[in-house]
C-alpha cells in the first residue's frame, strides 16, 4: 500500500519561533531576514544568507591574511557605501520596506538598524568584533579596535566622537521631552545589543508604523512575533490583545488582556485594561480561569 508524503511546512511564524527560541546559536542575520516572510510569504531566507555570504567572500578576496582589524574595517566600509551604494534611505525613511533585510540589500537604501545587520554580519565574517547599540533613537555600531573602541553610524558609515553622540543624546531628549530629566552619561547608552535586542528594535519600528496606520492585520503579524520574540513581557501580551480587538477577535483578545492584569496588576494602565476586558465580556466572551 502507497501512502502520500506529506510534509508540513512552518509558517513564517513557526519558523522565526525556531529561530528565537534560545539565545545561544541566534543567527541576528537568518531571524531578521525572516521578518519579511509575513509581507513576502514566498522569500526564502538561505537567498539572502548566501547574497551576504557572496559579499563577505568578495571581501575576504582583498585582504592579506594578516590586515589589521583596521585595514580590515577600511576595506569594509568602502566597499559597503561606496563600490556597493548602501545608504540610509532619507527620501523614504518610514517605508516599512526599509525593515526588510532582502529589500535592503536589492535597493541598498535602509534605516540605521537594517543597515547595522548586514554590516555586522560582514564585520563578524571578517573577524572583526562588532556589536549593535540601541542607542536612543539612532541604532548604531560599536567595534573593538585595538586598545580602545570605535562607534559607527551604519546610516552614513561615519565615525562618531564623543561630542557627536552627545548631541544625538541631547537631541533625542529634546524630541522625547526630557530635557528636566536626570542627565546620564552617554557611556551608559553603548552597552551592546544582544540579537534578541536587535530583533525587538526593528519589529517595534515596524509596529510603530503599522500603528499610525491603523493597519491591523499588518500590526496582528508583527505582534506575533513580538510575543514569540519576548515571551516574558506582558505588555506585547496586552498589546497584540489590544489588536485582536480591533480585529473583533474577542476571546483571543480577553485571553491576553487577562494575561497582563494577571502578570501586571500594578501597571498605570491596569484599570483601563480592567475596563476593556469587562466590554469583551459583555461581547459574551467568557470569564478565563
Amino acid at each position: 500500500m502507497s501512502h502520500s508524503l506529506r510534509l508540513h511546512l512552518p509558517t513564517p511564524l513557526e519558523y522565526f519561533s525556531s529561530l528565537v527560541a534560545e539565545d545561544a546559536g541566534l543567527n541576528l542575520l537568518e531571524a531578521a531576514a525572516s521578518i519579511a516572510q509575513d509581507e513576502f510569504p514566498a522569500l526564502d531566507v538561505q537567498t539572502v544568507l548566501d547574497e551576504v555570504d557572496e559579499l563577505a567572500q568578495r571581501l575576504r578576496q582583498r585582504l592579506p591574511s594578516d590586515a589589521s582589524a583596521r585595514h580590515k574595517l577600511q576595506v569594509l566600509l568602502r566597499f559597503f557605501y561606496q563600490e556597493l551604494g548602501f545608504a540610509g534611505n532619507l527620501n523614504n525613511y518610514y517605508d516599512r520596506g526599509n525593515s526588510f533585510v532582502h529589500h535592503v540589500l536589492s535597493t541598498r537604501r535602509g534605516i540605521p538598524i537594517t543597515l547595522a545587520v548586514i554590516l555586522l554580519e560582514l564585520a563578524a565574517q571578517l573577524g572583526l568584533r562588532a556589536h549593535g547599540v540601541s542607542f536612543p533613537g539612532h541604532f548604531l555600531i560599536k567595534l573593538s579596535m585595538g586598545n580602545g573602541e570605535l562607534v559607527l553610524d551604519p546610516f552614513t558609515g561615519d565615525s562618531l566622537s564623543r561630542n557627536k553622540l552627545d548631541e544625538y543624546l541631547q537631541s533625542f531628549r529634546s524630541g522625547a521631552g526630557l530635557e528636566g530629566d536626570l542627565e546620564l552619561p552617554v557611556e551608559l547608552f553603548l552597552q551592546a545589543a544582544t540579537p534578541r535586542d536587535v530583533l525587538a528594535r526593528m519589529l517595534r519600528n515596524l509596529k510603530e508604523i503599522h500603528r499610525a496606520a491603523q493597519d491591523w492585520p499588518r500590526l496582528l503579524a508583527v505582534q506575533q512575533r513580538l510575543v514569540v520574540l519576548l515571551p516574558q513581557e506582558a505588555g506585547e501580551r496586552r498589546d497584540r490583545g489590544l489588536v485582536l480587538e480591533s480585529l473583533q477577535h474577542w476571546p483571543a483578545a480577553a485571553e491576553d488582556l487577562a494575561f497582563y492584569l494577571e502578570q501586571a496588576p500594578q501597571a498605570s494602565d491596569a484599570s483601563a485594561v480592567e475596563q476593556r476586558l469587562a466590554q469583551l465580556r459583555q461581547r459574551g466572551v467568557p470569564p478565563l480561569h
